[in-house]
């Protein structure tokens, strides 16, 4: 079975891409930024961004059946090298205990306001009787 989770994001329509996309047990995150959807504004710090971008990613996992916890891969994408770091207690907060598999590149973003993109992989928990 196969479900398409949208955030209301204009972008999403006019390029033709889900927020997500859950298929069987699997919930694939596209690559997600730091935009505040209710407002479609974004802070300038990457560390704001990086929260915003992982309350994006926990909304569309919470429609989908599932958590942050459930997460088993992320893929990183910043822009400067030197933003990375101020990341890690943000990503250690949400992610310390269950350490899903990852991966950080450095690339350009859609704009240079956006600092630092995630994209997530989680799998959905068997329902209990």
């Amino acid at each position: 079975m196969r479900r398409l989770i949208s955030s209301g994001s204009r972008f999403e329509r006019e390029i033709g891409y889900s927020r997500a996309v859950v298929d069987g047990d699997t919930v694939f995150v596209s690559g997600t930024t730091g935009y505040d959807y209710a407002t479609m504004t974004i802070e300038s710090d990457v560390v704001a961004q990086c929260e915003q971008a992982l309350r994006n990613i926990a909304g569309a996992l919470a429609e989908a059946g599932a958590t942050l916890d459930d997460v088993v891969r992320l893929l990183f994408i910043v822009p400067d090298r030197a933003d990375w770091e101020p990341c890690w207690p943000v990503l250690r907060r949400y992610f310390g205990e269950s350490r899903p598999a990852s991966t950080l590149i450095h690339a350009g973003l859609q704009t240079d306001a956006m600092r630092i993109e995630i994209e997530a992989t989680a799998r959905l928990r068997p329902a209990t009787p």
